[in-house]
């Protein structure tokens, strides 16, 4: 790790002033870690305000409360046969009880703290730019003012209203780019027009090329999954599938983790069937947000997927306001889904429901049965969906009808099509996608490329790297001395 003492010196003297403490990794897996006192602090501090004692809330663990709760077991929702149709268990990690409301903040996190604790970055003179269709930016722009840093949040301008309103609440810098989800090259475009106009004066985090994004979710989210999963299962039970939208494909990297633990696991990355790049080398525009499209991350590890499997959007809205209307949940309940699980269904957001539609798709795909056990993530709750939803009921009443329409026919009924097996050279393809976007566009090096698909170790050294960054951390809270007030 390359340090630029003269910058890491006015870091330690921002954090001194700010009264900053970073979490470790190993904090962040299990938070029985943090110093007592901290926790102690915690409880008067609600999930989202703007406290740096908040940083020790990026973890699955928080108590599901907004304000001033502790922490407990990785929060998450398992789903019976009666609402998905499909024998196998599937059990999905909830996002919302993060600061923020998603796990953008641990994403967020990896990239910008690396370069704080080396000196990379300057939090008295440089602004972190975040690109992003959503979530990440705002995830971004939370720790950045927590990390007593200034933030630029570039996303396209047909993004939820709610995700706009919170990045202007937290004081960042807002630039809207033409388009909507599927529209990343604008953002790109952005980016570089940023650069050049601002040069030293900020460092671009790019969820898509950032190691710190899958690096956070190999260590914790894979870990949290393997807790839930040593806890629920039994000598029958088999960690049979992993299902995730690709996104920034950040939290598939929680993927090669698990594979350690069980290598005949498998992994599938979804995408919008309106924008097929990994299916059909396709493009397009659709409207789950939260994904992005039209490329292949630098950060996915192709390699290691088995499955490539396409998620309509016209399902994904039609099953939003199943979810989340009084009608829906009416029907619901008469088709024996247990009240309880109902009320729990607006911890989904747009891109959340995507990932349950695929993890059914994929227990049928393998006709998995009650020993199969499928893992998902719900990035993000309706809290931030609620103009869409206004939007879409607005547009056109929703009755009972559209709900048996829309349980029967979309959510029971979902099927096998748009789904690839991938073999090697089905991999090899998606891999090679790469090229146009990252050699072309973003002056990435070719032998790198070549490097992740032909070097066995490239991926395990980029992620398996949380114990070193641990102890940097730790030598950066003792170097600030504000760990010191906890400790006594």
């Amino acid at each position: 790790m390359n340090i630029n003492n003269k910058v890491l010196k006015k870091t330690i003297e921002r954090c001194k002033e700010r009264n900053i403490i970073i979490p470790t990794y190993k904090q962040m897996q299990n938070p029985e870690l943090i110093p007592e006192k901290i926790r102690e602090n915690l409880k008067n501090i609600g999930l989202w305000d703007l406290n740096s004692l908040n940083l020790f809330r990026i973890t699955w663990k928080n108590e599901p409360v907004k304000h001033g709760g502790g922490f407990g077991n990785v929060n998450y929702i398992e789903f019976p046969k009666e609402l998905t149709g499909t024998k196998a268990k599937i059990i999905m990690l909830i996002g919302k009880f993060f600061p923020t409301g998603t796990h953008k903040v641990g994403a967020t996190f990896g990239p910008l703290v690396e370069k704080l604790i080396t000196g990379k970055f300057d939090p008295t003179s440089q602004k972190a730019l975040w690109p992003s269709t959503g979530n990440y930016c705002r995830g971004g722009a939370y720790d950045s003012y927590l990390l007593g840093c200034k933030s630029i949040a570039v996303l396209p301008e047909g993004m939820s209203k709610e995700r706009f309103d919170w990045l202007y609440k937290v004081g960042a810098e807002v630039y809207a780019t033409p388009g909507s989800e599927s529209n990343v090259k604008e953002i790109y475009d952005k980016v570089k027009e940023l650069e050049s106009e601002k040069g030293d004066d900020i460092v671009t985090l790019n969820q898509f090329a950032e190691f710190g994004n899958p690096m956070w979710h190999y260590n914790v989210t894979g870990k949290a999954m393997q807790e839930i999963f040593e806890n629920i299962k039994n000598e029958n039970k088999k960690f049979s599938g992993l299902f995730l939208t690709q996104g920034s494909a950040g939290t598939l990297a929680s993927g090669d983790y698990l594979r350690k633990k069980h290598p005949l696991l498998k992994i599938a990355a979804g995408e919008a069937l309106q924008c097929p790049t990994l299916l059909y080398n396709g493009y397009g525009a659709h409207r789950i947000e939260g994904i992005g499209d039209k490329h292949v991350p630098w950060i996915h590890n192709i390699k290691n997927m088995d499955m490539a499997i396409g998620i309509d959007d016209d399902v994904s809205i039609r099953l939003m306001k199943l979810f989340n209307s009084k009608e829906g949940k009416l029907y619901l309940s008469k088709k024996g889904v247990d009240d309880e699980l109902i009320d729990r269904l607006e911890l989904l957001g747009i891109s959340s429901i995507a990932n349950l539609m695929g993890a059914i798709k994929m227990a049928k795909y393998y006709e998995m049965n009650e020993n199969d056990v499928v893992f998902t993530v719900a990035t993000d709750s309706m809290e931030m969906y609620q103009s869409r939803l206004i939007e879409e009921t607005q547009e056109q009443a929703y009755l009972i009808e559209n709900a048996a329409v829309d349980f029967e026919g979309y959510l029971q009924g979902l099927t096998t099509d748009n789904i690839i097996e991938m073999n090697y050279y089905e991999k090899k393809r998606m891999h090679n996608l790469k090229y146009f976007t990252w050699i072309e566009q973003q002056g990435k090096q070719l032998e790198e490329l070549n490097a992740q698909w032909y070097d066995d170790n490239y991926w395990i050294n980029k992620y398996n790297k949380a114990d070193d960054w641990d102890e940097k951390i730790n030598e950066f809270n003792e170097l600030t001395g504000v760990i010191n007030k906890f400790l006594k």
